[in-house]
């Protein structure tokens, strides 16, 4: 499939294809394929047979698992330019653990996992390449567990809160909460309930304000000192 320049600058610079040379990348852009997803959609099912890969093109997907009561726990929320399902073609038994769902109108880019796998067993410098990106996002991975499990619910609100801000906000930031509050709160692993309670206890303190999904974080310094 062929992409314009802009595409296949995006691709370039995602982490996982950083292992891949030219040519391996432009092996692996033959065979990708671009899928429209309305909100709401279904990409795969828990324990569904993995054979591909994605990377969020626009919108939003959420991972999730479903408890046996039917409650839903969401694992992550993925952004443009996130890659998701590539650690499946290193597991055993190739089903995908958790299932995938656009959040709003969402487009995604599919993968091949056979074929990613052969171009790896033909290079040992990709997979060393690989296996150092890899390391990286365990590392971050761990680091989101210790936010989920060491500290209480308002710690892990406010660290959302200022990871959304950009690098140069200024003192007084406006965010804008583009997933529902709903999912964010499954995500951080807080009862909705507990998650509103949490934004009008800030907004009573003076460090935020707030009108439906839109968030001024009135002292960023404040929320900081929380932390």
């Amino acid at each position: 499939m062929q992409y314009d320049k802009t595409i296949l600058d995006e691709f370039q610079h995602i982490p996982l294809f950083e292992a891949l040379d030219d040519s391996q990348l432009e092996e692996i852009l033959a065979t990708t394929l671009k899928i429209s997803l309305p909100a709401k959609t279904t990409l795969f099912e828990r324990g569904a047979r993995a054979e591909h890969f994605y990377m969020v093109h626009s919108g939003q997907i959420k991972l999730f698992c479903l408890s046996p009561q039917g409650d839903e726990k969401v694992m992550e929320i993925l952004y443009p330019k996130q890659t998701f399902a590539e650690a499946v073609m290193f597991m055993p038994g190739h089903v995908y653990p958790v299932s995938a769902e656009a959040i709003a109108n969402s487009e995604v880019f599919r993968f091949d996992m056979s074929l990613f796998h052969r171009i790896l067993k033909e290079s040992q410098e990709s997979c060393f390449r690989l296996l150092g990106i890899m390391s990286m996002h365990l590392h971050a991975k761990i680091s989101d567990i210790n936010n989920l499990t060491l500290h209480n619910a308002t710690y892990r609100l406010i660290v959302y809160l200022l990871g959304q801000l950009p690098a140069d906000a200024a003192t007084l930031s406006d965010i804008h909460l583009s997933t529902p509050k709903n999912i964010i709160a499954s995500r951080l692993s807080i009862k909705p309930e507990t998650f509103s309670r949490i934004l009008l206890q800030l907004s009573k303190q003076n460090l935020i304000k707030t009108h439906d999904n839109d968030i001024t974080l009135l002292d960023v310094d404040g929320l900081r000192a929380l932390l």
